[in-house]
């Protein structure tokens, strides 16, 4: 159970349910949320629930969010979390070092970039031997947010990334009304 509720998330979809349940992250685990975003929302979920001998490194190509990302772990007390600029889309841009998290996050992002396989495979080289990668996207459908139809992921697609960077699919369940979420495994 998180400790408190992190200020600035959305109702769309549930963190503790897709990184207790089905991401099965535990204390002290060590995550790379790829594309954290402005809100950095699941980065600080997984700080909390990580602990303090935990580590999360938040990723992002926007310097600002990241400013505002160290500003907010600052006054949210969370000790655990470490910003890092890269473009996603370069393999090794990350500067974290191969196989060293126990855990890979891709939340809403793949469809903001134009290569997501080269994201499939910076986050596959982070992780672990047997560490997961979880995939939380927009299911198929014209909603009246989130991205457009024509720019959204099928899940199809995202298999076939994962296969390519080396990875096996573990779990695939619904995240929500809008979400799907897929679990893989470094082979």
């Amino acid at each position: 159970m998180l400790k408190s509720k992190i200020p600035g998330g959305n109702e769309l979809l549930n963190p503790e349910y897709i990184l207790k349940d089905k991401l099965k992250l535990f204390y002290g685990s060590r995550v790379a949320d790829l594309g954290c975003g402005g809100s950095g929302y699941f980065s600080f979920q997984a700080a909390q629930m990580a602990g303090d001998s935990g580590l999360v490194y938040a990723v992002d190509v926007l310097k600002m969010v990241l400013k505002n990302i160290d500003h907010r772990a600052k006054m949210l007390g969370l000790k655990n979390i470490k910003t890092v600029w890269s473009n996603l889309e370069t393999v090794g841009g990350a500067k974290i070092n191969d196989a060293t998290v126990d855990f890979v996050m891709l939340v809403s992002v793949l469809f903001q970039n134009e290569h997501p396989e080269r994201v499939f495979r910076e986050g596959a080289r982070l992780l672990k031997s047997k560490g997961k990668l979880l995939v939380v996207d927009w299911k198929q459908g014209i909603f009246p947010f989130g991205p457009p139809a024509e720019k959204k992921i099928d899940p199809d697609k995202v298999y076939d990334f994962a296969l390519g960077a080396g990875l096996k699919k573990k779990d695939q369940f619904d995240a929500g009304r809008f979400h799907y979420g897929i679990v893989f495994e470094r082979i």
